[in-house]
């Protein structure tokens, strides 16, 4: 890909805009929606080099204009790509990620080059239709070794170019976009046709539409969030994916759930300082604190703790994190295992022991996440 004067100057425009109130992702958003007329590759352009900026910034010269900081950054990525060796792990350690870091988790080298990659595209299909949709898109393929679960993945990769929230597969809800983390969790929580699920912190459904697909539509999830503004858009991606057994209800964390009812399952899907997504969103490096770690442990606790009230004698409490500190996953985990003996730690992978199970960015080309699943006795 050529990174000409043109996509600089837009990259070096995002940068320039960016702020404490309008970080990176959001910056690019709004600039790209400013410039209709540009095809899918020139803004898929723009916004490599901005995050190419985010990834590489502690090489950069300060002193230099944002076009030159930009254009190092991209020789940079370009060389890490085809040598990778050439970038010794301590000095990833040291000049990719803040220091406060080091003390909050493991930094394993595979971690280390992965957040330096350009991130993969995942896509989650309709049960059963993965390969035609493959053929449908273009430049898809399935991935390869992953865990068996009860019920089969539909994930592809998609390496192409195409805005897909344009195409007919789209608009008819032939797929979702999902980074396969994301799938894995949906997968850990194992729900069946017929159950009654509570999706706790749902955000903007894209695990809320997995679980109901996973129930082939049948039962019921409820779905909860303190953002009005973001169940609308759940609410909107129900009815583009013809899911109908999905209820919404504003829910703050406390302790006055937002129905009475008891359910099979319970997914606590909680905010988190996010580590586990760095590669797809580099900027988010620079701007988090280690105060931030702090705090959100609380708030993870805080919500576990009130929504595993809502899971009935034999049903399923699951607790998932796109970090890796270990404040936020086993350090929230054991806590909870040990304030609650009536949860017992039960299996979330396939293989592995009961207990949290974390996947690295590195193993699947993904997001990272932390995941624990408890059964009440």
């Amino acid at each position: 890909m050529v990174f000409d004067t043109a996509t600089l100057n837009r990259a070096a425009r995002v940068l320039r805009s960016v702020s404490p109130e309008l970080p990176a992702d959001a910056a690019l958003r709004r600039e790209l929606a400013a410039q209709r007329a540009l095809s899918g590759a020139a803004k898929q352009a723009v916004v490599r080099a901005v995050f190419a900026y985010f990834r590489w910034r502690g090489w950069l010269e300060p002193k230099d204009s944002v076009q030159r900081q930009l254009d190092a950054a991209l020789t940079l990525q370009r060389r890490f790509d085809t040598r990778p060796e050439s970038f010794k792990a301590e000095t990833l350690a040291a000049r990719a990620v803040p220091a406060w870091l080091r003390d909050e988790m493991e930094l394993p080298p595979e971690t280390l080059c992965a957040w330096q990659q350009e991130p993969v595209l995942w896509l989650r299909a309709r049960p059963g239709t993965a390969v035609s949709l493959a053929r449908e898109l273009g430049h898809c393929r399935e991935p390869q070794a992953l865990p068996t679960f009860a019920q089969p993945w539909s994930a592809l990769q998609y390496e192409g170019v195409t805005d897909l929230y344009r195409t007919d597969a789209f608009q008819r809800g032939a797929f979702e976009i999902q980074d396969l983390a994301s799938q894995w969790v949906g997968h850990a929580c194992a729900p069946k046709a017929g159950e009654t699920w509570w999706d706790a912190c749902a955000g903007e459904g894209g695990k809320t539409l997995h679980l109901s697909e996973l129930m082939e539509n049948k039962g019921l999830i409820w779905a909860s969030d303190r953002s009005l503004r973001r169940l609308e858009t759940l609410r909107q991606r129900c009815a583009r994916a013809s899911r109908f057994n999905v209820r919404t209800a504003r829910w703050d964390s406390g302790e006055r759930l937002p129905t009475r009812t008891r359910f099979d399952g319970v997914l606590v899907d909680a905010p988190c300082i996010g580590v586990g997504t760095w590669q797809r969103n580099p900027h988010a490096r620079w701007t988090t604190r280690v105060e931030d770690v702090n705090e959100l442990a609380e708030i993870q606790t805080r919500l576990l703790t009130h929504a595993a009230t809502a899971v009935k004698p034999g049903g399923r409490l699951v607790y998932a994190v796109c970090t890796l500190t270990r404040r936020e996953t086993s350090g929230v985990a054991e806590a909870f295992s040990a304030a609650h003996p009536d949860f017992v730690p039960d299996v979330s992978w396939p293989g592995k022991p009961a207990g949290i199970v974390t996947l690295w960015p590195h193993e699947w080309r993904s997001n990272g996440m932390a995941v624990a699943v408890w059964r009440r006795r």
